[in-house]
């Protein structure tokens, strides 16, 4: 992996990770996924099912270990349909938490400091089993019976 120069890896490169294994794991449900242009704002992932009948958007934010997720200053920019944070991502198998927009923006935690407002979610909020590997919520791409997908065993994340 590429190295910072302080000895850490670059969040670029976390983010990167978070962002293909959300891909990986997605396209193991079936559906068809498009990464979006690495500056666009608010969105990370496209996502359409087998005949396109359904297509949703998610934004993904990685994490390289149990960490707040950094919001922001303001809150309205999340307008895609889910939020996954994906955590543990140089580990074998990070882990995921699937919420929507709107559980993101009720569980922030507001903080500011020297007159400047940031906001975060904090580990306790996301960790909520509803949203652990809740890859259902998003749904499937397919027809149930499709395509074989892999057993949910071979997704449980490794001890941090």
């Amino acid at each position: 992996m590429e190295k910072a120069k302080t000895g850490t890896i670059a969040s670029q490169v976390i983010g990167n990770v978070g962002l293909y294994y959300v891909c990986y794991r997605l396209s193991c449900q079936g559906w068809n996924v498009m990464p979006t242009a690495r500056n666009a704002r608010g969105v990370d992932v496209l996502i359409y099912n087998h005949d396109a009948s359904r297509k949703l958007s998610i934004q993904v934010k990685a994490l390289s270990k149990r960490a707040a997720v950094p919001l922001g200053t303001k809150l309205e920019h999340f307008f895609a349909d889910f939020v996954v944070v994906c955590r543990y991502v140089l580990k074998e198998k990070p882990e995921c938490f699937i919420l929507t927009p709107d559980e993101v923006r009720s569980l922030a935690h507001r903080d500011e400091k020297d007159g400047r407002v940031s906001f975060w979610l904090p580990p306790r909020a996301y960790e909520a089993e509803d949203y652990r590997e809740a890859w259902s919520r998003i749904g499937l791409g397919v027809q149930n019976d499709a395509v074989p997908l892999p057993p949910n065993k071979s997704f449980e994340p490794t001890a941090s």
